[in-house]
């Protein structure tokens, strides 16, 4: 695909971007650029590029997600390559950043993850990365380069609305940290919101719900929130909102992580629906009837486009066009 400078979007995947990848060259209309990469026996990862770059803009896809170090380290040799390679910019595209969680220093002798990982990234030569919901928003001002934060939000509600529950939802934030997105998603879908006060007293996946700011009694619940790991606080509200007289009750999350044991925690709980992105290739999820992905890969492309233009990406942020509504196929993945 060309630009108006005459360059060509070029669109490559990392070992665990070539599902998303995909989607966005179907949008763009172009084809996924060819290269391999090489896994040795004693760990060490190998990337080739398998065609010209030499002054194109080239992006990346690659999440930082369910085996994050791995592909942080494969992300870094994927710049190097096409740095070497000539190419006229580089754009890595993060649907999703796991570190984003490390993004202060809370007690004393710990790293600060994220600005490791960006000051990698930046070292490494990259030009521009583009990501999903950070889990702390103040991660964008670790990067000296530009990057572009896109949110699932809008999307999401849109499935939310086409399911038809908005007449009697309530938006349900996990806790006060939460509570601001939360009231975004409530005003984008006219509903009233309802906060759950959770404590952690360690850095681990185990939150404890204490209670429930808000009355739910008689209405349909939808919990928001950016990621999931574990499933433990998406369950234990759940718990609690079905004991102060929930009628039914929904999860939407930007980033699915959930593995076996998070699915199953899932399975088990009141939850009857947890709605989520494709930002990870999950291979879990497809064990659970109550798992539904909205693919936001054409909203990575939109925004890819119009980097390329060089027309304004800030309108994507509050608002997607509404072909990308469209393009944004989700999977109810239910099995009888």
């Amino acid at each position: 695909m060309h630009s108006e400078q005459g360059n060509i979007i070029k669109i490559f995947a990392g070992s665990t971007g070539g599902a998303f990848a995909k989607k966005m060259c179907k949008y763009l209309g172009t084809d996924l650029g060819k290269s391999e990469v090489i896994h040795f026996s004693d760990g060490n990862i190998f990337v080739r590029i398998q065609e010209t770059v030499r002054d194109h803009d080239v992006y990346l896809i690659q999440p930082i997600g369910l085996d994050p170090n791995n592909e942080l380290v494969e992300i870094l040799f994927w710049i190097d390559a096409f740095k070497r390679a000539s190419a006229s910019s580089i754009t890595v595209i993060i649907p999703y950043f796991g570190y984003a969680k490390g993004d202060k220093k809370d007690e004393p002798r710990v790293s600060i993850r994220a600005r490791v990982c960006a000051d990698c990234i930046e070292t490494a030569g990259a030009d521009r990365v583009i990501t999903m919901d950070l889990h702390s928003p103040q991660v964008q001002g670790f990067f000296r380069i530009p990057m572009d934060h896109l949110y699932s939000l809008p999307i999401l509600c849109e499935v939310v609305k086409g399911m038809g529950l908005s007449e009697n939802l309530v938006v349900i934030s996990p806790d006060a940290g939460f509570a601001k997105t939360a009231r975004k998603y409530a005003d984008y879908l006219g509903t009233p919101v309802a906060i759950g006060d959770k404590t952690r007293v360690a850095h681990d996946e185990k939150a404890e719900i204490l209670e429930l700011i808000g009355n739910v009694e008689g209405k349909d619940c939808m919990i928001v929130d950016d990621f999931t790991i574990s499933g433990g606080t998406l369950a234990d509200i759940a718990k609690v909102l079905k004991q102060k007289g929930a009628k039914r009750i929904l999860a939407c999350l930007g980033h699915n992580m959930l593995r076996e044991k998070g699915v199953k925690r899932i399975d088990e709980s009141p939850i009857e629906m947890l709605i989520s992105t494709d930002t990870v290739e999950n291979p879990y999820l497809a064990a659970s009837k109550k798992m539904v992905t909205v693919s936001v890969a054409p909203l990575f492309a939109e925004a890819v486009l119009r980097i390329h233009e060089r027309v304004s990406v800030s309108t994507l942020f509050d608002q997607v066009p509404s072909k990308v509504v469209e393009d944004a196929h989700f999977s109810l993945a239910k099995k009888e």
